[in-house]
């Protein structure tokens, strides 16, 4: 049977890693990483991303915030996405824009065309 490490005692840095708790949900927030497609930082036989997670927080390879730095990092995070979010609608306004533009600029150019036949019909008449 395969021990994994999730049964074994974990031996961590206790001052890089202030409880069991916080070492869970660093653990936790990298296995997410890891599911969504991250490279592993260390080389393992683990079986679990989960597993691998903790591997690479004991290893201390897994940098992470805690505290005020934690929090400046949300709040600095949370407004990058907006000023995004801000900047997409923008370039969806830009190009509705610019659409509507294209198209008066066609009629305009229409009517124009238009307008150059018949004056050269009226010119043609005398």
């Amino acid at each position: 049977m395969d021990m994994d490490i999730i049964s074994l005692p974990i031996e961590y840095d206790k001052e890089r890693i202030d409880g069991r708790f916080r070492l869970v949900n660093i653990a936790a927030q990298r296995a997410k990483e890891l599911a969504l497609g991250a490279e592993p930082k260390i080389q393992s036989k683990a079986e679990k991303i989960t597993t691998l997670a903790i591997q690479e927080v004991v290893a201390n390879k897994v940098d992470f915030l805690v505290g005020e730095e934690a929090a400046k990092a949300i709040e600095q995070s949370k407004k990058l996405a907006f000023r995004k979010l801000l900047e997409e609608r923008r370039r969806e306004l830009d190009a509705e824009e610019r659409s509507e533009l294209e198209k008066d600029l066609s009629v305009f150019m229409q009517e124009k065309e238009e307008s150059i036949t018949a004056d050269e019909l009226f010119d043609s008449e005398e």
